[in-house]
């Protein structure tokens, strides 16, 4: 008997650039395991991009299609699943994954939603899909595959018959030690993929010991943590470094809560291993862990620069994180480790959930107060999203809250087929509960992007410093924009309102209503161009950091002239006027092709370098020279390399720019300050650096 033949897909869609740029590590784990099961019985073929899938379905037809189901690539395997099935009647489709909803009724729902379904493999997915692989082997012909195996019922699987019923066989079982999955880096089954776009992607164990309710990941059936042995993570770490691309900087760590284990620190020291011998990666995205901040923390400590710390705290009302079901995580120990590790030099990022159970203007507003006021580097506000499998998308939670939701296009996620049909992927996100009304959604959106910009340029620091020193905080300063964008120019006005427009655009009352809009050639066009369906928040961000530094600098030393009114500052203007400088030198042309030949010089009558490196609040006044100083400001040739890659990579727009400014250590986009004196320059070191 000929080889069962099986394409297994984590798609990622590239009309306009890359949408979702790891690895298929998932499928890849899946195919190693029933490799390892069923060895020359099984021709297994791995795919991440569209094309390359319906090119192999003119010519090569599997017996069994397995599709990794996510929130960014569901309609897209809904209609590869239709595709297939009529090239192979008696094909069998397989999906998997955690985007699958958590309770029965919605589970039968989401069975007539997408109909070619066949199977789906719940949780983990190598003993699921392997079990299915072993009943097939039961049978006498491989022409039998439909007509038997869906009238049976596999362990780990949701087996729909031919007239529609579900058959549930439920299975806790889990693969306690990781080893036992082959690498599908070590056995080469991934190779192909080192192809100068995509991230490697690792894994150092599965599970999360947390029960957030807005999370697919919150379920009590993978609340215990197993693991790959840290010799495993290793070698896979020294394959990765010996085969990824020139162009390939980043490394992606998918575990759920990196850094909360003590093995973690292990896993770093490898990370050091092989950055100091390849000079791979210069950048590590990770999500951190939750709780052990002290763990976490020296876990970051020994990556440093090369990656940031994400303080998860989704909300500092207590009520609130009893709502999700959050209450066993410190956040306020979390946000507290964020100063200790700034003063080591390292970035910290936090996020905050906007919308969730019990959220209202005003506490929203205070956990960005308290979070900003804690010197976090960057804030990330995200929109609740409603995900199948998450307990907070079940029918009784829903109600429970009143979520008032609203539907939009995933940023780039979306394709036309040669008969023209438009398929793009749709989240459906909360806007508002009885509690928060939709324009104060709006609102918290808008404030959402103006720290964003402000706490993720590292320059803006020197405005901190300087407003600190008079007992004025950062959330005064940021809100205070929030409440006077009638004061900026009229180039950021006419920003911020096609910000909030387009806050306002991107929702849809419904997904049917959505994809017939965009099967209008005329509509579908502002997809391809990037008018509508970008990352909102990322796309301006983008904008404003490539477009509208200038104009942004003289808003936030306007709003820092109006906090500071009622002090008595000698020398206020002058002061003012240096930071006003160094700020624009940092920030200006940092996108431009020129951007390595365009350093900006200015005059300084204040040491503010000196003043920046001085690790405690001090006066700027302090530091006025005897004799004025230059500075110039300039990009090194690896800042420019990394940032230059990336847009190879993303593309030379806006929609590049925006995927970018995330896959880029913030330390590398910036200019650097260097002194100007009678025999050249020297680096002033400053913390811009940092």
């Amino acid at each position: 008997m000929r080889p069962i033949k099986i394409f297994l897909c984590d798609f990622t869609y590239d009309t306009v650039t890359l949408s979702v740029d790891g690895f298929p590590l998932n499928v890849g784990y899946i195919a190693s395991y029933a490799k390892m099961k069923f060895k020359e019985k099984v021709e297994i073929h791995l795919f991440k991009y569209i094309e390359k899938l319906e090119e192999a379905l003119e010519t090569s037809i599997p017996d069994v299609i397995g599709f990794a189901n996510y929130a960014w690539n569901r309609q897209i395997n809904k209609e590869i699943s239709r595709i297939f099935l009529e090239k192979n009647k008696n094909g069998l489709v397989v999906w998997g994954g955690p985007n699958f909803p958590a309770d029965v009724k919605s589970q039968e729902s989401f069975f007539k939603k997408f109909p070619q379904v066949d199977i789906y493999v719940p949780i983990e997915g190598e003993i699921g899909f392997s079990n299915i692989i072993k009943e097939i082997f039961t049978l006498p012909s491989f022409d039998l595959i439909r007509k038997n195996i869906l009238t049976k019922s596999v362990p780990g699987c949701i087996v729909k018959s031919d007239d529609g019923k579900l058959n549930f066989s439920f299975s806790t079982e889990r693969i306690k030690s990781l080893d036992e999955i082959p690498s599908p880096y070590l056995t080469g089954i991934l190779d192909e993929f080192f192809d100068e776009r995509l991230v490697p992607m690792i894994q150092t164990n599965r599970g999360c010991p947390f029960s957030c309710t807005f999370c697919v990941d919150g379920s009590d059936s993978v609340n215990k943590i197993n693991q790959f042995s840290t010799q495993r993570v290793d070698e896979e770490l020294n394959y990765i470094a010996k085969h990824v691309p020139n162009n390939q900087h980043n490394l992606h760590i998918s575990d759920l809560n990196f850094g909360m284990y003590t093995r973690d620190v292990e896993v770093c020291d490898s990370i050091n291993n092989i950055q100091e011998k390849y000079g791979y990666p210069h950048f590590v995205k990770i999500t951190s862990g939750k709780n052990n901040p002290e763990k976490i923390g020296k876990a970051i400590k020994k990556l440093g620069n090369t990656t940031s710390m994400s303080l998860s705290v989704q909300s500092l009302n207590d009520q609130i994180l009893s709502n999700i079901k959050r209450d066993n995580i410190s956040s306020e120990k979390l946000v507290q480790l964020g100063p200790a590790l700034k003063n080591e030099g390292l970035d910290t990022v936090c996020d905050v959930i906007l919308g969730l159970p019990g959220e209202t203007y005003d506490t929203a507003i205070q956990t960005i107060k308290d979070v900003l006021n804690a010197n976090i580097d960057w804030i990330n506000i995200w929109t609740l999203m409603l995900l199948d499998g998450s307990e907070l998308n079940t029918p009784k939670e829903r109600e429970k809250w009143n979520l008032k939701s609203k539907f939009r296009i995933i940023p780039r996620d979306f394709v036309k087929f040669k008969s023209g049909k438009v398929v793009m992927e749709i989240e459906e996100v909360g806007i508002g509960t009885n509690a928060l009304s939709f324009n104060d959604y709006v609102e918290l959106r808008l404030f959402s992007l103006i720290i964003k910009i402000i706490s993720a340029t590292p320059c803006y620091r020197s405005i901190f410093k300087f407003i600190k020193f008079y007992d004025v905080k950062i959330f005064d300063l940021a809100f205070s924009m929030l409440k006077n964008t009638n004061l900026s120019s009229k180039k950021l006005q006419i920003f911020f309102e096609e910000f909030k427009q387009y806050t306002i655009d991107e929702l849809w009352d419904s997904e049917a209503e959505l994809i017939e809009h965009y099967q209008n050639p005329l509509e579908y066009e502002k997809l391809l161009n990037g008018s509508v369906g970008q990352n909102v928040a990322f796309y301006f961000h983008a904008i404003a950091i490539s477009d509208h530094m200038s104009d942004f600098t003289d808003f936030i030393i306007q709003n820092s002239r109006i906090l500071l009114e009622n002090h008595t500052i000698d020398d206020f203007n002058s002061q003012l006027n240096s930071i006003e400088q160094y700020c624009k030198g940092s920030c200006e042309n940092i996108f431009g092709e020129d951007r390595l030949k365009s350093n900006p010089e200015f005059i300084f009558d204040y040491d503010i370098l000196t003043w920046m490196n001085t690790g405690v609040t001090a006066s700027l006044n302090s530091f006025k020279l005897d004799q004025k100083s230059k500075i110039k400001f300039s990009l090194t040739q690896e800042q420019y390399d990394v940032l230059e890659d990336k847009l190879n990579i993303f593309g030379h727009n806006k929609i590049g720019k925006s995927q970018s400014v995330n896959w880029v250590p913030q330390h590398l986009f910036w200019r650097k300050p260097l002194l100007q004196n009678n025999k050249g320059s020297r680096s002033a070191g400053s913390s811009l650096d940092k």
